[in-house]
């Protein structure tokens, strides 16, 4: 769970679009797009800021001795993107999604303007990727042909393969791993950890969050025919309850983001619906209608 979440705008279709746009402006001359759009720390303090933010989106055409067909790196890109950037997206949203990729890039950027490196490839954004992605979703396996392979062991071999580029000198490597410990430390920061209460009975969490989430459903019926009824009564109950269920230290939602009924569902499996119910009943709280017995007698 996270301490907020945004509306997943699919802000992922746009960095697609990207690699594949820029990918075809270094498929027709290489040598002038890397001039022009690979980071370089001198023409970056002479005011060409874009490379900041594009130097993500060229092909690697050499991987050590190896020398690399871009279309290819381009496609593996494309499906980690794909795969791991819907997810996190659907996930936390398009806000935090956005920071997450901004923040690795630049810390990338800069650490690499520190030791004065060029950069140039999409990997670097895909490590943040990768270890954010293991971390949410530590069960996942992927197929290599017929071989699952645990995606946390994915991340840990790559982990190991830029810190041994550290150490063998490796400045890009550096800068790749700086860039994604900055991104993987914003996660760390929103994620909220699930604390088991002393005493509950033991509960299987998928089994927990369905329980959860058909007594948010059911209040939100509840909630409607309230505000629709304008009964004060009904309506400083649901109130009530709902504060009792509030969980402390979760950021919520600005009141536009409070959809319920979404098909995405988010909302009522959110550890801050209670807090979004009680504020969105207080808000649309009809005016002028039926008051409480205890509001009457106080007023006679």
């Amino acid at each position: 769970m996270f301490r907020g979440r945004g509306e997943n705008l699919r802000a992922t279709y746009v960095f697609l679009f990207l690699n594949i746009a820029f990918y075809f402006l270094q498929f027709q001359d290489e040598r002038t797009f890397l001039q022009l759009f690979a980071f370089n720390r001198d023409a970056v303090m002479n005011g060409e800021v874009w490379r900041l933010f594009t130097y993500q989106f060229a092909q690697a055409t050499r991987i050590g001795r190896w020398v690399i067909w871009p279309g290819v790196t381009l496609m593996i890109n494309l499906l980690l993107l794909t795969m791991m950037g819907f997810s996190l997206e659907e996930e936390w949203g398009t806000s935090h999604f956005v920071r997450l990729y901004l923040l690795s890039t630049l810390g990338t950027a800069v650490v690499a303007g520190y030791t004065n490196t060029p950069l140039a490839g999409t990997f670097f954004i895909n490590f943040t990727l990768l270890f954010v992605y293991a971390s949410m979703h530590r069960q996942q396996s992927l197929y290599l042909h017929v071989i699952p392979i645990r995606v946390t062991f994915l991340a840990f071999f790559s982990a190991g393969v830029l810190v041994v580029g550290v150490f063998a000198g490796r400045h890009e490597h550096v800068a790749a791993l700086a860039g994604a410990a900055i991104g993987f430390a914003y996660y760390l920061v929103q994620r909220v950890p699930v604390v088991a209460v002393a005493g509950a009975p033991s509960i299987a969490a998928d089994e927990r969050v369905v329980r959860t989430a058909t007594r948010n459903v059911a209040r939100v019926t509840a909630m409607k025919k309230a505000l629709k009824t304008a009964s004060q009564a009904d309506i400083d109950r649901l109130i009530a309850a709902a504060e009792r269920e509030i969980v402390r230290g979760v950021n919520i939602c600005a009141p536009v983001d409070y959809k319920p009924e979404n098909a995405d569902r988010y909302c009522i499996r959110c550890e801050g619906f209670a807090e979004c119910t009680a504020r969105h009943l207080r808000l649309n709280r009809p005016q002028g209608a039926e008051q409480p017995m205890e509001q009457q007698e106080a007023a006679s």
